[in-house]
């Protein structure tokens, strides 16, 4: 029988004799990629089949399996998926035991029959667009073609292995790499954003809101998925690089705040001549942990948010959306953000007005808001110092990290499938993907042994 190699090679042949212009350049180019992909697919199979041991035994990580089954199967590779023939082995001590397949150990077969090339961009994939959108492209571009289920299932089953060894995993990544000779300053910062969750308990919460007869605000169903970003500046303020991370709701943020002290205590190992900012809005959960649980730094609280606030004060005072409030809000503005003692200033005028408008809780909230955030709202001498001011790092994280992919529309996340995505998603943010991918990878590979009667499977 010919080969695929064969007809490629008579398909070339026959048009370059033909020759011309052909009729429809589009089908053209299809049914040449259909050719190649099916030449590779051929390849595949031929170095697959040379990779499995058809012997009595063999032994894997000290256990002894012996053979029960010879039995063809499929696996989806870049190019398309292939049969083919293999043994299987079991380790006939242990009732309970699965079959194993030493063709699949030694060549790092991954999850329901993928190779390392196809999940790994299987999974990079899934974590830019949905399973449906990923399983479109890749036929649109004539490739492998997973169903939208089994592109569903792998990053999931992926991110089982990465959660068992999570803390090793990432000390090997923070291990491989360098600070930017040019760094001066570190930044850590944390943040949230509302996920829909299949466990949200939606249903009840309104319940129980309706009980106490209050209105239900905010969106029910949702919880917050935890944030953290490290980002290096040069001595210029110059952004140089940004990890990001993020973790699917859990109490106190633990594990975030965990991964953040880590990350952060690396970057310092390496490079303990750096200044340290710490940098969020006015959570007090997130300044409870930058304040007591890091090394001591520059506490920024976020210029923009402190403006948000400010505006509202100011908003309630002069009527919302007027010239005079947008006067006054500029005027004040501009002195937080220039003055060395603006945020003094600006909490005199505030003051002022709360004994003023005495019934305008805003403004009220204002003053106390800037009253206990005043060590943090130094912004002249920050900025003159070419430290960051701004939080934007991190809420650009909430919002390309989390938002983008989790809030997509009908979406609802449990813990588990939503950290299938964050996890290579974070580490594509971060410039981390291949290095992850490796460390991933390398677990689904073991070294074989055999025991006996070894028949080597011919090409």
């Amino acid at each position: 029988m010919p080969t695929a190699l064969d007809a490629l090679a008579a398909f070339v042949t026959e048009r370059r004799t033909k020759g011309g212009v052909p009729k429809d350049f589009g089908a053209f180019e299809r049914d040449l990629h259909a050719r190649v992909m099916a030449v590779e697919r051929e390849i595949l199979a031929e170095e697959l089949a040379a990779a499995d041991l058809d012997a009595a035994a063999i032994e894997v990580g000290g256990v002894v399996y012996r053979r029960v089954v010879r039995c063809e199967d499929t696996y989806i590779t870049a190019a398309g998926d292939v049969r083919v023939e293999r043994s299987l082995y079991k380790d006939r001590t242990n009732d309970k035991a699965v079959a194993i397949c030493p063709m699949e150990l030694r060549l790092g077969i991954i999850g329901a029959r993928w190779t390392p090339l196809a999940a790994e961009g299987a999974m990079w994939l899934v974590s830019q667009m949905t399973p449906k959108s990923a399983a479109e492209l890749l036929a649109r571009v004539g490739n492998m073609t997973p169903s939208k289920s089994s592109l569903d299932r792998l990053p999931k089953q992926l991110v089982g292995v990465w959660e068992d060894e999570r803390e090793q995993f990432e000390g090997a990544l923070r291990k491989g790499e360098m600070v930017p000779a040019d760094t001066a300053v570190v930044a850590v910062s944390l943040d949230g954003v509302l996920a829909p969750m299949n466990d949200g308990e939606r249903i009840e919460k309104r319940a129980d809101t309706a009980a106490e007869g209050k209105l239900t605000r905010g969106p029910a169903g949702y919880r917050e998925v935890g944030v953290g970003t490290v980002s290096m500046y040069s001595s210029d303020g110059d952004l140089l690089r940004v990890i990001r991370m993020a973790r699917m709701p859990e109490a106190k943020k633990e594990t975030l705040k965990k991964m953040l002290q880590d990350e952060l205590s690396a970057v310092l190992a390496k490079r303990s001549d750096l200044r340290l900012v710490k940098l969020a809005d006015g959570a007090k959960d997130n300044w409870t942990f930058l304040a007591d649980a890091l090394p001591p730094g520059d506490e920024i609280l976020d210029f923009f948010h402190a403006a948000e606030h400010l505006s509202a004060a100011l908003g309630s005072a002069y009527g919302d959306g007027t010239v005079e409030a947008r006067r006054h809000f500029e005027l004040k503005r501009h002195i937080l953000r220039h003055e060395d003692k603006g945020v003094e200033s600006v909490i005199r005028s505030l003051a002022r007005l709360a004994k003023k408008y005495p019934r305008r809780e805003a403004i009220a909230k204002c003053v106390e808001y800037f009253r206990a955030n005043q060590s943090r709202m130094h912004y002249a001498v920050a900025a003159r110092a070419n430290l960051p001011i701004g939080s934007g790092i991190v809420e650009a994280a909430c919002k390309t990290l989390v938002s983008q992919r989790l809030k997509l529309s009908g979406m609802r996340w449990s813990a588990e499938g939503g950290q299938a995505v964050l996890n290579p998603r974070a580490w594509h943010q971060s410039d981390r993907f291949d290095q992850a991918w490796a460390l991933i990878a390398a677990k689904y590979k073991a070294e074989v042994t055999t025991i006996a009667n070894v028949i080597p499977i011919s090409r």
